[in-house]
């Protein structure tokens, strides 16, 4: 077997396991119970995917002799902002009050957001109402 085939299946592979990592973060926003859940799933599992995909991709054009400066922005910008993202709605998410599943054993902000008198719109009004 030579050199070039072993990197084309290299490349394939990383392709593969990258549409893998994809399918699975479509099935965890499909079966997730929350927002936090399904965020964190879409977020990590497409992040990986998309990844993989794209350093297949590179290594297959590096093989060629060509190199893309576009396929290593991609994976850079990818890499950098996809996790920024997911966290800062999740943030905003927590902070407008989307509940959390029934099946959430913890709530670790709760009591920090509490003493450090940061409380959701929604739940500043219905204290202020005395509900």
């Amino acid at each position: 077997m030579s050199v070039i085939i072993q990197i084309e299946l290299i490349a394939v592979s990383l392709i593969l396991v990258g549409t893998i990592f994809s399918f699975l973060s479509a099935i965890g926003f499909i079966r997730l119970p929350d927002l936090y859940t399904r965020s964190h799933a879409l977020s990590k599992g497409s992040t990986m995917g998309v990844l993989f995909i794209l350093v297949g991709t590179f290594l297959f054009f590096i093989m060629e002799g060509i190199f893309s400066i576009r396929l290593f922005l991609g994976i850079f910008f990818v890499f950098l902002t996809a996790p920024v993202a997911a966290h800062v709605i999740v943030r905003a998410a927590y902070r407008s009050n989307v509940a959390l599943s029934k099946d959430s054993v913890r709530d670790d902000l709760k009591e920090v957001y509490k003493n450090e008198g940061v409380i959701g719109s929604e739940q500043r009004r219905s204290e202020e109402l005395g509900e």
